[in-house]
């Protein structure tokens, strides 16, 4: 789910037409610790569906202002920390610098300053995905001694359950299922028969999940949407990071159109998958219908409901 686009409702009193209103530019000073930043052009940037984001061209560089009036206080705070995690786990897949993130102070909102990824769409289609088939294989093998992470990460503006446990099952069933069930019982309100299915579907989870995985750190949202193309090759962009198994991953990457198949080559070349993976892609798939559930409501509500009765 990317995590960011340009509303005018939301970000018009902290932009106009000349650049950077002073809240945003106090803040970007800060935390480049450059008390004079001259800021030669501010552009807005397109794309997602939850903060904004802008372009933002200063005498020493060029970077992405990314802000949200409305969000969880520290979504950025964790943001950066999946961003640094990754970019430590590899170094095959670019991950933007980050400069510095920060809760809502004073009247700035909740931000994150990174670098801005140039794109290049010189580079051919089966290049950029066998780099980033490859790339992601790396990352998977990054690993920890549990499941979870260091904090609370977000997926979109949803929180994610990240306390350490040894158990994946467990894990997936409590900390990632009823997880978003309980929240989506506050806010959707789903019939009687509906959390009936779900609840079956969770009771089923222990045999459907019996293939032993290890803790692998995981980019947690990999969607078309979060993938640039940048000048030094693919790029990752908003994660919801965490040690879980890398299956899990899939289940989002064969959502929403998917990724190419020289992609999923490319992965397997480097490090296949472990037999059965097809077969449990959907129970990985729920957790991220459900969080569109819970998100935006709609047809995922059916979806949901299907995938779950397609196990019962």
């Amino acid at each position: 789910m990317a995590a960011f686009t340009h509303r005018k409702s939301v970000s018009s009193d902290l932009t106009d037409g000349s650049g950077l209103m002073p809240e945003l530019k106090t803040a970007l000073s800060e935390i480049l610790c450059e008390p004079q930043v001259t800021i030669f052009a501010v552009k807005p940037v397109g794309g997602g569906c939850i903060s904004n984001a802008t372009q933002v061209t200063t005498n020493s560089r060029e970077l992405l202002l990314k802000w949200n009036v409305s969000c969880p206080t520290d979504l950025f705070e964790r943001e950066a920390d999946g961003l640094r995690t990754l970019a430590h786990a590899n170094e095959e897949i670019v991950i933007p610098k980050v400069f510095g993130a920060r809760p809502p102070r004073d009247r700035c909102p909740a931000l994150i300053v990174m670098e801005y990824l140039h794109t290049n769409d010189r580079i051919t289609e089966n290049d950029h995905n066998t780099l980033l088939g490859r790339g992601l294989a790396t990352i998977h093998r990054a690993t920890a001694q549990s499941f979870g992470f260091e904090s609370t990460t977000y997926c979109g503006a949803t929180t994610q359950d990240n306390r350490w446990s040894n158990d994946w099952v467990e894990f997936f069933t409590k900390q990632r299922i009823i997880h978003l069930l309980k929240l989506i019982e506050i806010r959707r309100c789903p019939t009687a028969p509906w959390r009936h299915s779900l609840n079956l579907f969770v009771d089923k989870l222990p045999k459907l999940l019996t293939h032993n995985p290890q803790p692998s750190l995981i980019h947690g949202d990999l969607w078309s949407g979060n993938i640039l193309k940048s000048e030094n090759g693919p790029a990752l962009i908003d994660p919801a990071c965490a040690y879980t198994d890398r299956e899990m991953e899939m289940g989002i990457a064969t959502l929403f159109g998917g990724l190419p198949s020289r992609f999923w080559d490319a992965y397997q070349e480097a490090w296949a998958l472990p037999y059965g993976w097809k077969e449990r892609n959907s129970v990985y798939q729920i957790y991220h219908i459900l969080n569109h559930y819970y998100l935006f409501g709609g047809h995922y509500e059916a979806e949901a409901l299907r995938i779950a009765k397609s196990f019962l």
